[in-house]
Order: C-alpha cells, then sequence, then structure tokens
C-alpha cells in the first residue's frame, strides 16, 4: 500500500517549509502551497503509519467546502491545482480556533456530564442528554497551542488576553455562524447532521479570511440524519461519520496519548480498512466515488503541480 508520509522538495523562489502534523507547507512570500500528506494524527501525537489515500480526501472535500462558502466569507485559497495540493494566501493565524456546536456531543458532553453547565463562558440549561440537539448553535472557542493541548476560552478571556481584537472578534463570530449554519444545510443535503466543527482565521494584508481545512471529517463531527430522533429516543449511541473511529480503536488497545502509553501495532490490515474508511466518508459528504490514482510517480505529480502554478499565483497575490 503506497502512501505520501513525507514531501522533501525544494522550490526556485521558496522562503520557508514547515511541517505540520499532517501537511507539509512551502511558503513563497506572499502564498503558501499545502500538501495534504497522508500522515494521521489523533490525541496530538503522529501516528507511525500514513494512511493511503486520506490527504487527497481531506484535501478535495475541503476544496469543495471552502468553494460552497466563498460567497459569504472570504477564503485563504487562490487554487487547487492537485488532489493534494491547495495554494492559497500566506495568512498570519488569529491564536484561537472558533469551535461552533449545535448538539452535545464530544467535549462538551464530557464536561457537562461532570456537572458543568458553562462552556467557555456559554450558559448550558438544565436537562439535556448525550447527543441532544442545543437551542441554537454556540461558539466554544479554543486556544491554539503550539505544544501540547488545546484549551477551552471564553470571548471575555480572549479580549481581555487581547489575544484578537474586538473588532476583529466581532467578524469571527459572524462568520463562524454564517459557515455553520452553511455546514448544516449542505450536510443535511447528504443526510447528514453536522454535530460540531472549528474554523480557522487569519490575516493577510489587513483582510480577514477562512483558513485551513472546513467541514471536513477530521476538523467535524457528522451524524446520520436517518434514525437520529429514534436512537435519541432510546438512549442509544447516534451513527457518527468523524475520524472517531481511529481514535476508538486506539482506546481499545490502550492508547490515548498520554505518558507512557505506545501507539499499538499498525497492521497492513489496520492501514487498510483506515484508508477503506476514509474512502467511505468521502462518498457520504460529496455523493461521489473516490477514483484510484497511480502512487507510483505521485510525489513528481505534487511537485509538478505546485511549479506549474507558482508562477500564475504570484502574480494574483501581489496584486
Amino acid at each position: 500500500m503506497e502512501a505520501i508520509k513525507e514531501t522533501h522538495f525544494n522550490f526556485p523562489g521558496q522562503t520557508g517549509f514547515y511541517r505540520g502534523k499532517v501537511r507539509d507547507v512551502y511558503y513563497f512570500g506572499n502564498v503558501m502551497a499545502m500538501v495534504a500528506t497522508d500522515r494521521i494524527s489523533a490525541f496530538d501525537v503522529v501516528l507511525p503509519r500514513a494512511i493511503p489515500d486520506k490527504g487527497r480526501v481531506l484535501n478535495q472535500i475541503a476544496a469543495r467546502n471552502l468553494e460552497a462558502t466563498k460567497h459569504l466569507v472570504p477564503n485563504w485559497v487562490i487554487q487547487t491545482p492537485d488532489p493534494n495540493v491547495t495554494i492559497g494566501f500566506s495568512c498570519k493565524p488569529f491564536p484561537v480556533e472558533m469551535v461552533v456546536r449545535g448538539y452535545l456531543a464530544g467535549h462538551a458532553w464530557r464536561e457537562y456530564r461532570e456537572g458543568k453547565r458553562m462552556l467557555c463562558g456559554v450558559p448550558l440549561p438544565e436537562g439535556l442528554k448525550e447527543n441532544d440537539k442545543l437551542p441554537h448553535p454556540i461558539i466554544t472557542p479554543t486556544t491554539k497551542a503550539s505544544v501540547g493541548h488545546d484549551e477551552d476560552i471564553s470571548r471575555e478571556e480572549i479580549l481581555k488576553r487581547k489575544l484578537v481584537s474586538p473588532e476583529h472578534y466581532r467578524v469571527l463570530e459572524e462568520y463562524a455562524l454564517k459557515l455553520f449554519q452553511k455546514g448544516t444545510e449542505l450536510a443535511a443535503n447528504r443526510r447528514l447532521i453536522l454535530v460540531d466543527t472549528k474554523y480557522e482565521f487569519g490575516l493577510f494584508n489587513d483582510r480577514l479570511y477562512l483558513i485551513d481545512e472546513v467541514h471536513t471529517p477530521d476538523s467535524s463531527r457528522y451524524f446520520y440524519a436517518d434514525g437520529y430522533e429514534n436512537r435519541q429516543a432510546r438512549g442509544e449511541p447516534q451513527k457518527q461519520l468523524s475520524k472517531e473511529f481511529v481514535r476508538q480503536w486506539l482506546i481499545e488497545n490502550g492508547f490515548q496519548g498520554k505518558e507512557g502509553q505506545r501507539v499499538p501495532e499498525m497492521t497492513d490490515e489496520i492501514v487498510s480498512s483506515i484508508s477503506d474508511r476514509y474512502k467511505e466518508l468521502y462518498h457520504q459528504v460529496t455523493g461521489t466515488i473516490l477514483e484510484p490514482v497511480d502512487y507510483s510517480n505521485i510525489s513528481q505529480r505534487i511537485e509538478q503541480s505546485i511549479l506549474n502554478s507558482l508562477n500564475s499565483v504570484n502574480l494574483v497575490a501581489l496584486k
């Protein structure tokens, strides 16, 4: 099984390089080329084996959603010249992520179950069950930690610490809710429920842009709409469409990213099954089948696609 674990390009005019958990980013002054590799992370740990097709699944889902929302919120993308590559403005990110929740699930439910009725400064009503729909979508921001885990933070604390100006923060909230509404509509068209998601924003030439991926199964949680009400009434777990299945496999095998724990062996069978699930996610979200690609020359294909884009992209970015 072939997969893109890392890239090692050296482009003319390149001004920088950054390797994130799952992306390799090449900088060219005002623009950047982001390569979605097949690396996979969970519990803030990059797992030892890459997952074939994962990168292009997420990059293509993100590209579709960024295109579908650009009339609502300006985004960083200039072009997507390759299934694994996005070229866009090199924005300065805000140091917070805007998490929007429409349902009481995941981290929010765990906090609620422990008796907390205030999440990131937002009050929660009594009497809710896991996966219940909230009275209205709420914004529960987190910090963006360079090391370790992100942490919950309130609007008041963000402004007090001057992480974001009041003027910019008002726009972040407005954009986040607009995007969540559109994401909810797009999900409903695929008989899905957008449960929660995160958005990241940045500045380029003093203009605010939506950055990173949007409404992918790695950045969002989805429920299957069919049967949701019946499962809630019976107190049954909801059918999810997210990366949660990877976390569950790790938990079942004794790994949650804690000190002293080891990642369980990722056999060919496990890697193949995760790859198949990502293809299933792609089909559910887009309604199309992920076409197979030739991995024998994929590195050269990605490199050439970036090279072919650089001249035109630089001209666009400098305008």
